[in-house]
């Protein structure tokens, strides 16, 4: 799909990563990945919404070069960030980008004035909740019947980020959660 790739298979395509916040110019590849990923995709409208009009959403991409091929969006609120979606192309799983991808939407959290995260998770993800769990991540309930596709249950995983950064402080009520 992506023949110009400068790291190739097995190179750490980690490093080479470049994060930015989505625009709505980056549906397309977006939505390519959402929909490999995921067995009841968001929609391009649900993106849209999203980018535009929900104040409290941050959705970042992660580019190699030149293309998207890594993305994750939450809804921080007040001190607290809530994970809303995150996918890797599947020609770059398992080589880091899924990790990286959850660092940097940490780390703009935090910067937004979070000190937890919190996720759901398919409880038959386990690669997924492996990485969570590396990640600093715990279980702390389950939702019944949470995926309308399935209803299978969902792991409710939250992770202590800390003290918000000096500076910092919550987003709520802020537009575009306090995106530039």
């Amino acid at each position: 799909m992506r023949d110009e790739n400068t790291a190739g298979p097995g190179q750490d395509i980690v490093s080479a990563l470049r994060y930015e916040a989505m625009r709505v110019a980056d549906l397309d590849e977006v939505l390519a990945i959402e929909q490999a990923s995921f067995s009841t995709p968001w929609s391009r409208a649900a993106y849209h919404r999203e980018l535009i009009t929900n104040g409290y959403a941050t959705y970042l991409i992660g580019r190699l070069d030149g293309h998207v091929i890594t993305y994750g969006g939450m809804w921080v609120i007040l001190d607290e960030a809530h994970v809303t979606n995150i996918a890797v192309d599947p020609g770059f799983r398992a080589r880091g980008a899924g990790r990286r991808t959850m660092a940097a939407l940490e780390e703009r959290a935090a910067q937004l004035g979070a000190s937890r995260m919190t996720l759901e998770v398919r409880v038959s993800n386990l690669a997924a909740r492996r990485l969570y769990e590396a990640l600093g991540y715990h279980g702390t309930g389950v939702r019944r019947n949470y995926y309308s596709d399935t209803h299978e249950d969902a792991m409710v995983m939250w992770k202590d980020l800390g003290p918000p950064p000096s500076g910092g402080g919550p987003s709520g009520g802020r537009p575009n959660g306090g995106r530039p």
